[in-house]
């Protein structure tokens, strides 16, 4: 692989990557185009699963595996009714790395790691750090309230050092990075490298429509805003006359709008009605979530989807993080890691020797 040199972290020990950097798995976006290519890249590309039903999972592992020899990994819904079944697909395809969006319980952990499966659970606070990383998780992925998505109210600058002093495995930070300036700092504050996920939906290998990338590279910083009209869970994504417009909605025409998005979504993965409603009670236990709001939820995936796959952003919604406002192109994969690494090596060589 040509390329600028590795540069050797606890992450890249961990996972066997080249370079201290994760393309994160975005719902719709983290395919295996997308996947392979940041793997080839010498980055770890996590391919999203939880849009995908079982026998989709396994094809899409298998399309990766296909395209490169480069460690991957899978990330997984670990409230879902079929995350066992999900688990047993990883552990026979060989996967390298598990991550996770929630906590998984401790004997999921486990069985990953007799397997040998790295395990990297997200977080959003400390005291979830603490729990999954007593519970055994090889390391964590802390997203502070710049990331897109599903978000927190904790600056990343303030929650990561919370973090890598709270527990005792590797952390990669995630939430506000793009560049190799990015990379240094994380690396600075302890972190063992970072995570991106906007940054890498605007590649040349995303397969976003171009229009809808577009969209990504003409907002402002002011234009990605936080909303809970979706599902009923802070959410950062643009400001659109669709946000606009859920915003304004009443919670009777949010109710059927969510109805109507769950029926889409059972059809799209080929999940039962039992299922949905199994995964709403996991999904509900342990949070403070009305039955609206676990309702909401199902609003997500399809919203999601009507922008990324199929460009229609005045139906649906466009998860960003605040770093859009900051993106000017649309290099590939291959030219974005090379690009951060040559700018995380000069940005090192300018910083003041320690006297």
């Amino acid at each position: 692989m040509t390329g600028p040199a590795p540069m050797p972290t606890a992450l890249t020990e961990l996972t066997g990557v080249r370079y201290p950097i994760v393309q994160t798995g975005m719902g719709w976006v983290a395919g295996p185009r997308l996947v392979s290519a940041s793997a080839r890249a010498g980055a770890l590309g996590i391919l999203a699963s939880a849009t995908m039903g079982v026998e989709q999972l396994r094809a899409a592992i298998r399309e990766v595996k296909s395209r490169t020899d480069a460690p991957f990994g899978v990330n997984l819904r670990a409230d879902a009714g079929d995350a066992g079944e999900r688990v047993g697909i990883m552990i026979e395809e060989g996967v390298r790395v598990a991550s996770f969006a929630l906590a998984p319980s401790k004997d999921l952990i486990a069985r990953l790691k007799d397997a040998g499966v790295v395990v990297i659970p997200s977080v959003g606070a400390r005291r979830h750090a603490e729990k999954v990383a007593a519970w055994g998780a090889d390391a964590v992925m802390v997203q502070g309230g710049e990331g897109g998505g599903h978000t927190g109210e904790v600056a990343t600058t303030v929650l990561l050092p919370q973090v890598v002093d709270a527990v005792g495995i590797p952390v990669i930070a995630a939430g506000g990075f793009h560049d190799g300036r990015g990379l240094v700092a994380a690396l600075a504050y302890g972190a063992a490298g970072i995570g991106m996920g906007t940054r890498f939906l605007l590649t040349s290998d995303s397969t976003v429509p171009g229009p809808v990338k577009e969209k990504y590279l003409a907002a402002t910083v002011k234009d990605v805003t936080v909303t809970d009209r979706v599902d009923g869970l802070p959410h950062r994504m643009l400001r659109t006359a669709m946000v606009d417009s859920l915003e304004r909605s009443g919670r009777a025409a949010s109710l059927l709008r969510a109805l109507r998005h769950a029926s889409a979504f059972r059809r799209e993965s080929g999940a039962s009605w039992p299922q949905l409603v199994r995964d709403g009670l996991a999904m509900k236990h342990g949070k403070d979530l009305s039955w609206s709001q676990v309702l909401l939820a199902a609003n997500t995936p399809m919203l999601l989807k009507a922008s990324l796959v199929e460009g229609r952003t005045d139906i649906g919604v466009m998860a960003s993080g605040q770093v859009a406002g900051l993106i000017e192109d649309l290099p590939s994969c291959a030219e974005l890691v090379e690009r951060i690494m040559d700018e995380a090596r000069a940005a090192l060589k300018g910083l003041p020797a320690a006297g």
